[in-house]
């Protein structure tokens, strides 16, 4: 009987370091894929370049009478964004502080269907990008109004509602 238990204590302790070695190895395995997912997230420049082109895209919306797709424009600026929440969380509250506030205004004036004000505040963000930049030490990256939008491929001057745009 008690090399019964013996045996049973035995193998029970192997199932139990096996399973625990499983669960290390399994442990270790999911950090590589939640690394390797991390390093294939963008950080801040890649969903930039999307914020880039959607911002200038809105300027020519805008002045098209486009009103919903410039509010779409700037929804889908936003959301490009959202992988600097996981990838760069130090920075992140400073886009989200920029949008919720510096750019606000021009959110306003789309769903006000103001061009005037739009293009007011529209360069108003643009010399507050370009502050941005100079202050986390990118002062290369200037922000100008383009001559024609980022995007050729979109009809500008099809006149639509801000409220148009699903939600």
């Amino acid at each position: 009987m008690m090399k019964k238990c013996a045996r049973v204590l035995a193998v029970t302790g192997l199932i139990v370091a096996g399973t625990s070695l499983s669960v290390n190895a399994a442990g270790d395995d999911m950090q590589t894929q939640i690394d390797g997912i991390m390093g294939a997230l963008p950080k801040f420049a890649v969903p930039m370049r999307e914020v880039g082109d959607r911002f200038q895209n809105m300027y020519f919306a805008a002045e098209g009478g486009n009103w919903a797709l410039a509010s779409y424009m700037s929804k889908y600026m936003d959301k490009a964004m959202n992988p600097a929440k996981v990838t760069k969380p130090k920075e992140y509250p400073d886009w989200r502080s920029f949008y919720d506030g510096d750019f606000a205004a021009v959110n306003k004036a789309i769903a006000a269907e103001d061009l005037g004000t739009f293009k007011k505040e529209y360069s108003a963000v643009i010399a507050s990008c370009n502050d941005c930049h100079a202050g986390m030490g990118y002062g290369f990256i200037e922000v100008k109004k383009l001559a024609a939008p980022a995007d050729q491929g979109i009809e500008y001057k099809l006149s639509s509602k801000a409220a148009d745009v699903p939600k």
